[in-house]
């Protein structure tokens, strides 16, 4: 390799030099590891007026790298890490500056982070919020992150936001997607994503970057958020432009680049865990056929394998919101924290479908839901307590439709929020306490009762009462079955 022996004063060169950062800082309510390359020279401009090449300097050895190869920068800790400065199918994608990625440390963002540093000479901020998904699903994160080639990783607790702000609101709603789904993930993504602008915002980000495939809803529910909060950010979704094409291929590519990842390629389940579910996708899963593999679930032991005796739970609601579990008051996110513990043991909330997906084509997933279980079945049976007919009818269509919104990720969508004021509107008197039994699988309640009832024994009863004659009914009986009454004249001609 040639040497470069002089460096014209009109030449104008680009390179962002990478390497491991050492200085962490931590925040109240963020985790933030910063790094300084120290031991390289960043030059900015463009590596046109170099004919191709780029130079990368270290220690004062300058080295010129042809534009057909990348250049193999030695780090501090002797890992070699390379950096594409070449021209592959066409050129660079162009330049972002700095972008937080949506990271969890599994296969598909782990790839990223080098990718998004080749492609676009940026930055990566790595995002991971904390929306439940477990302390080891939090381990080493920022291990691998720094082995990945981030610059910073940050990580924000969500739980009590996220349980507060989008998971009781759909509870409160009925909110329930083609009779089964309980729109765990669905919720998730709508916080997680604000929370990405946020920190964009705070570490000045040009661009977000998730590691949603081009076949799910997910990169639609980011994107949405996105596009609502902040309107001028770049969005990279690596999915839709590079070259690999599925989960093995990303799994080669990630042991090339020395990348640790928690799947092998004898198995592969997509899964996606925050305090509300368990989702299962792929592997044996993508045949609707195949039973799922009883070591498959996590959060709930096998029904046939749940105690011989029968548990009973107590919710307390007010105003169509959680507040408490067996007479003990505990904050959103512990109060499903202590119901997941409850309903798992007991394997309630096992959900398998085939559901259609936005994008236009069906899926297959198996979800854990035990403790949102518990509550969906707790609050709906409140409000048998305390809603009329044609209230619970029109609250019942209305549902139906918040659902199909928080599906497609439009959670920022005005409809949504109108919907969303009628539906606290329409709970105030929904309050109150509803116990429970939990038995192999099965939630069924046992009682109910609420100030605001419109049940009244006096009026229910067999009994005769003063405020119900059943002599009215007579009356009603011929005025309200006139409609059928006249059809069945006019066809016998009477």
């Amino acid at each position: 390799m040639a040497q470069l022996k002089a460096l014209s004063p009109n030449s104008s060169i680009n390179l962002a030099c990478y390497g491991p950062r050492r200085n962490t800082s931590l925040f109240s309510d963020s985790l933030s590891c910063s790094r300084k390359l120290s031991s390289f020279l960043e030059v900015s401009g463009r590596a046109s007026a170099l004919h191709g090449r780029a130079i990368l300097s270290n220690n004062g050895s300058v080295t010129l790298a042809a534009s057909n190869r990348g250049i193999r920068a030695v780090l501090s800790s002797d890992r070699e890490m390379e950096v594409s400065t070449a021209t592959k199918a066409g050129g660079l994608r162009g330049k972002l500056n700095k972008v937080v990625l949506a990271y969890s440390g599994g296969l598909d963002t782990s790839v990223i982070v080098p990718w998004l540093r080749e492609n676009y000479g940026c930055e990566v901020v790595c995002f991971t919020a904390d929306v439940g998904q477990g302390i080891k699903e939090l381990d080493g994160l920022e291990e691998k992150a720094k082995a990945s080639g981030a610059c910073q990783l940050v990580v924000k607790d969500l739980k009590e936001e996220f349980v507060r702000d989008y998971i009781f609101p759909c509870l409160r709603a009925g909110a329930i997607y083609e009779r089964k789904y309980l729109l765990g993930t669905s919720m998730a993504r709508p916080v997680i994503a604000k929370a990405m602008v946020d920190v964009a915002r705070e570490v000045g980000a040009d661009a977000v970057s998730h590691g949603c495939t081009g076949k799910g809803n997910d990169q639609v529910r980011f994107e949405l958020t996105f596009f609502a909060l902040n309107p001028e950010l770049n969005v990279v979704a690596p999915w839709r432009e590079w070259d690999i094409t599925g989960r093995e291929d990303a799994i080669e590519y990630a042991k090339k680049h020395n990348v640790p990842v928690p799947v092998t390629k004898k198995s592969i389940y997509s899964r996606d865990r925050n305090l509300w579910h368990l989702s299962h996708e792929g592997d044996i899963l993508e045949d609707p056929a195949n039973e799922p593999k009883k070591d498959m679930y996590m959060m709930s032991v096998d029904p046939e394998d749940a105690p011989d005796q029968p548990e009973y739970v107590e919710i307390g609601i007010v105003s169509g919101i959680p507040v408490s579990v067996n007479g003990k008051n505990l904050s959103p996110a512990s109060l499903l924290a202590e119901l997941n513990e409850i309903g798992g043991r007991h394997g309630v909330g096992r959900i398998d479908m085939v559901e259609n997906r936005l994008v236009g084509m069906k899926s297959r997933g198996v979800y854990e839901t035990p403790g949102g279980t518990i509550l969906f079945n707790a609050v709906r049976e409140l409000e048998s307590l305390t809603l009329d007919r044609e209230t619970i009818q029109v609250k019942d269509s209305l549902a139906l439709k918040y659902a199909e919104l928080v599906y497609a990720g439009r959670w920022f969508d005005p409809l949504r929020e109108s919907m969303d004021a009628f539906m606290e509107k329409i709970t105030e008197t929904t309050t109150g306490s509803v116990t429970l039994k939990l038995y192999k699988g099965s939630v069924s309640v046992t009682g109910r009762t609420s100030p605001h009832s419109l049940y009244r024994q006096d009026i229910s009863s067999f009994e005769s009462g003063q405020i119900y004659d059943q002599a009215d009914a007579a009356g009603f009986i011929r005025l309200y079955g006139l409609p059928i009454r006249v059809r069945a004249m006019l066809e016998k001609g009477i």
